[in-house]
């Protein structure tokens, strides 16, 4: 993560918290809104834009360097953006990085009702589809734990990395 000054860190949070895809929570106003089929999900069409938008808040740490790093990381096949859109605008997004089994969630934005949602839904069946076997989603937020987000400990989760890694999931 990019701090004020600019310097890039690297975090290795204990507890570390973890999407167990079976234990998403879909609310029952998500429930409508998923019915609706009011957004068109895309995936990589719109990476550079996806972690921009992420980047659009008063706190951030997501600086230039940090966004030309990732676009290369998404230009390379690692990185990915699961992308909300409605009537041809972009309008909720989510990011991150994909390694062997693993999926490690940086970054989410809405500008409209349950779009960044919906993306973790397609998300989620995405992974599980392909094989995935560990979300890590790094911290917990309150957002977060509405969805079923939970921790872990350290050890626990170098464990589910070790396991995840080793697999050959495509994207």
């Amino acid at each position: 993560m990019a701090e004020e000054s600019g310097e890039i860190n690297w975090y290795a949070p204990d507890p570390r918290a973890i999407l167990e895809h079976e234990r998403l929570h879909v609310s029952r106003s998500l429930k409508t809104t998923l019915r609706k089929n009011i957004y068109e999900i895309r995936m990589d069409t719109a990476f550079e834009q996806v972690i921009r938008r992420c980047g659009q808040r008063q706190e951030t740490w997501i600086n230039e360097e940090f966004i030309q790093t990732y676009t290369y990381l998404y230009t390379k096949g690692l990185a990915h953006s699961v992308e909300a859109w409605r009537e041809g605008y972009l309008v909720g997004g989510l990011y991150g990085v994909a390694i062997g089994g693993a999926f490690m969630g940086e970054s989410m934005f809405s500008s409209a009702t349950d779009a960044s949602k919906v993306c973790l839904v397609a998300l989620v069946e995405h992974l599980r589809s392909h094989g995935y076997l560990l979300h890590d989603t790094q911290f917990i937020t309150p957002h977060l734990a509405t969805l079923g987000v939970i921790e872990i400990s350290r050890r626990e989760y170098e464990q589910r990395l070790r396991q995840a890694l080793q697999l050959r999931c495509s994207w």
